[in-house]
């Protein structure tokens, strides 16, 4: 039977003690978390490091949760701060596949096998993280620009052009994928990105 608490009472359970309040947090959210991973590092083996690492971090931190943003909003925020100190150690190889404008092999869904999906992720990590984390949150996730915000740790207008920026760039890498060859601003590769996994915000962009 599925906990009734809502999310700000599980977390002032678990600071209290309980011992099953964090599990069904973590139950709970752990699909979003780790497809935001997965799409932010381009590698499963780093996300799950990464979301690893993440959910840990909260575990012991849950005490600082002051309730400013919604628990989803600060666990996100959590794993990308987790994504981005990977990127970084990465950043400090030559070799490193993470660097921006460097090509990425395709990063492969496990809830999708289709030739699109697989040519979406490609695209997607040839991104630079800012614009690949902007648009993943936005437009995979479902979190608004004021939501996207606080996980970026940037403002509303940063995350609006950094959206916008890797939208275009998308529909230029997927314009193969659209009826004539065209491209638009970005939406319909955005549309493909999902692979099922959320539904685009439907507040501002």
């Amino acid at each position: 039977m599925a906990d009734p608490r809502s999310d700000p009472e599980l977390m002032a359970a678990h600071v209290a003690g309980d011992p099953r309040a964090f599990d069904e947090l973590v139950r709970r959210h752990t699909d979003r978390l780790w497809a935001f991973a997965i799409r932010t590092l381009g590698d499963s083996h780093e996300a799950a490091d990464a979301l690893q690492e993440a959910l840990l971090s909260a575990f012991r931190g849950a005490g600082r949760w002051r309730g400013d943003a919604s628990v989803s909003t600060w666990l996100h925020r959590i794993v990308y701060h987790a994504c981005l100190d990977r990127v970084r150690r990465r950043r400090s190889h030559p070799t490193d596949p993470l660097d921006e404008g460097t090509d990425l092999p395709a990063s492969r869904d496990p809830m999708a096998d289709r030739m699109t999906v697989l040519a979406v992720d490609e695209a997607l990590g040839r991104l630079p993280v800012a614009q690949r984390s902007a648009v993943v949150l936005v437009d995979m996730e479902g979190l608004s620009i004021a939501e996207a915000a606080r996980v970026l740790g940037v403002r509303e207008g940063t995350v609006k052009s950094r959206a916008a920026r890797g939208r275009y760039r998308l529909a230029v890498l997927l314009g193969h994928l659209r009826p004539g060859g065209g491209n638009d601003d970005g939406r319909s590769g955005v549309e493909a990105l999902g692979g099922g996994l959320s539904s685009p915000a439907g507040g501002e962009r």
